[in-house]
């Protein structure tokens, strides 16, 4: 009998597993998107990361709105019509299949996580249009040929898909790691299809992120936060064709006029993100 079949936890729901004294990574994110989604222990910790730096409420929104942005043009400008969202989190505004099957209802996503808050939640996700489909797996992103095979039931690997990993990466410390993971997933992948990252560096404000990323790691730390840097970032898509602008901080990809009322270039934030094509 393997380990996960003599688990105390075989066979509960998702509901049995939700610890309200103990922080989740989802949870945390909901409450600095302004969700609902979160307890008294989530929000603590959400505000030592905050004290230590005060960019990361603006970060995460930012990262919530390239989202949108990247499947819009993924779908509108790109013909793509799948989707598989790694990390995904929980359910929010404009989640990825809101957004694609808003401009093509045909589209076809794939959510996986591993956290019991957001199988909890995943009810939510279902609800996608009658001419596409939506679905979630129970997955964890360092075991990508699990993901495949899981998400092969809903998309066809034989057309083009975007496989999308927005802050997952951070918790993998090694690039070695990262890359041959991202290597499994894409090699499933067929020519025209598109990856899309998003990491937390320590370029724009070295200090502050990684106050927030010891504050976070001492208080939760589970997965732990390990920082990046654009040029790691740009790594993660050798042998593949940018989209432009290629690698930049998250509100310069594709910013609509309407989220920079002032004018000018938006705001650099220790947040980089990049969309890029295989070949």
């Amino acid at each position: 009998m393997s380990a996960a079949e003599n688990s105390p936890d075989r066979g509960r729901r998702p509901e049995d597993l939700i610890r309200t004294d103990v922080p989740h990574s989802a949870r945390i994110y909901n409450y600095w998107l302004g969700g609902k989604d979160h307890f008294d222990i989530d929000r603590a910790i959400g505000e030592q990361v905050i004290a230590a730096e005060p960019e990361m409420i603006a970060m995460m929104r930012d990262n919530r709105a390239f989202l949108g942005r990247a499947v819009d043009h993924l779908v509108r400008d790109r013909g793509i019509r799948q989707f598989l969202d790694i990390g995904s989190g929980l359910p929010t505004a404009d989640n990825t299949h809101e957004v694609a099957q808003r401009a093509a209802p045909e589209s076809r996503i794939v959510y996986v996580d591993n956290d019991p808050i957001v199988l909890v939640h995943a009810r939510d996700l279902l609800a996608g249009t009658p001419e596409g489909a939506t679905d979630y797996i129970d997955g964890d992103l360092r075991e990508p040929r699990k993901i495949l095979a899981a998400a092969a039931g809903t998309l066809d690997f034989s057309r083009p898909v975007a496989i999308i990993l927005l802050g997952t990466l951070a918790h993998i410390a090694e690039d070695g790691d990262a890359r041959a993971v991202i290597e499994t997933l894409m090699d499933a992948t067929c020519p025209g299809s598109h990856l899309v990252i998003s990491v937390n560096t320590n370029v724009i404000n070295p200090a502050g992120m990684e106050g927030a990323a010891a504050a976070y790691n001492q208080a939760f730390g589970n997965p732990p936060i390990y920082l990046h840097t654009p040029e790691r970032l740009a790594a993660f898509f050798a042998g593949m064709e940018m989209v432009d602008p290629g690698v930049v901080s998250v509100a310069r990809w594709k910013p609509v006029q309407a989220e920079s009322p002032f004018g000018g270039e938006p705001p650099e934030r220790d947040l980089f993100v990049g969309v890029a094509r295989k070949p």
